[in-house]
């Protein structure tokens, strides 16, 4: 067991000193620079709530960084404190979990460590997650059926309905170039609403079922453009029992 000097005590409690002093001033500088002010105080406007979040976004993010290293120093500042008392009481050098000296080379490095490398608590992360995570996987959380051959409405069907009244992204934003309109925009603009095949949008019969129409709609006119229809179609009715009318689609 290596046993630290008065020197080498003398040394390291200078270094802790000299640590938490400038940890201290480190600490009272972030404070003058706004820290201890609110937001609205520290950017001089009316409320921090803009009609755009991203008019704070700048303040909002350096203000969350000094947050987080003025707590950071606080629990350097613990460490430094809780090294000192342990010079005060003789038991600086010592790892407190198996007693055996800390080496000389980990004091120089980590002036505040109270361990060995062994036996320091590791700053693991968290594997717990929140719960509303559990509403989020899969897409549209428990609100959608992913049944085999389920085609009723569910949570993503909410979704896309809500999100044709219009949404924050742009044409500009689209990764598709061809896209020029907000109209585009929205999840699966491209979805077929109410049929499955275009044919089934255009073609219907009457309540007999005799008389077969076709509707030359938007979904008519490019499903002939495209070249996928039949010259028969473009007949606006017939009768199915008649022999000269009767056309097989």
């Amino acid at each position: 067991m290596t046993i630290l000097s008065e020197q080498q005590i003398a040394h390291f409690r200078s270094r802790l000193i000299d640590n938490r002093k400038s940890l201290e001033q480190s600490q009272h500088d972030s404070e003058d620079g706004g820290l201890a002010n609110s937001l609205k105080d520290q950017t001089g406007e009316l409320s921090p709530i803009d009609n755009h979040p991203g008019d704070v976004a700048t303040e909002m993010f350096e203000r969350s960084k000094d947050l987080a290293i003025h707590e950071l120093q606080d629990l350097h500042l613990e460490r430094i404190d809780a090294a000192l008392a342990a010079i005060d009481n003789g038991t600086y050098g010592k790892c407190r979990t198996c007693g055996q000296a800390i080496p000389i080379e980990r004091l120089e490095a980590l002036p505040d460590s109270l361990y060995c490398a062994q036996h320091a608590p590791r700053q693991e992360l968290s594997n717990r997650r929140p719960a509303e995570e559990d509403f989020l996987q899969p897409a549209f959380g428990r609100s959608r059926r992913e049944d085999d051959g389920y085609v009723g409405f569910d949570g993503e069907d909410a979704w896309q309905i809500v999100e044709h009244y219009g949404n924050s992204n742009s044409p500009a934003m689209s990764e598709n170039r061809e896209v020029d309109s907000y109209n585009e925009m929205y999840t699966e603009a491209d979805e077929n609403e109410g049929f499955v095949e275009p044919i089934e949008s255009f073609l219907a019969t009457d309540i007999t079922g005799r008389v077969v129409s076709v509707v030359r709609n938007r979904q008519y006119h490019e499903y002939m453009s495209h070249g996928e229809g039949d010259d028969e179609l473009s007949f606006n009715s017939y009768d199915a029992d008649d022999d000269s009318n009767n056309r097989s689609f």
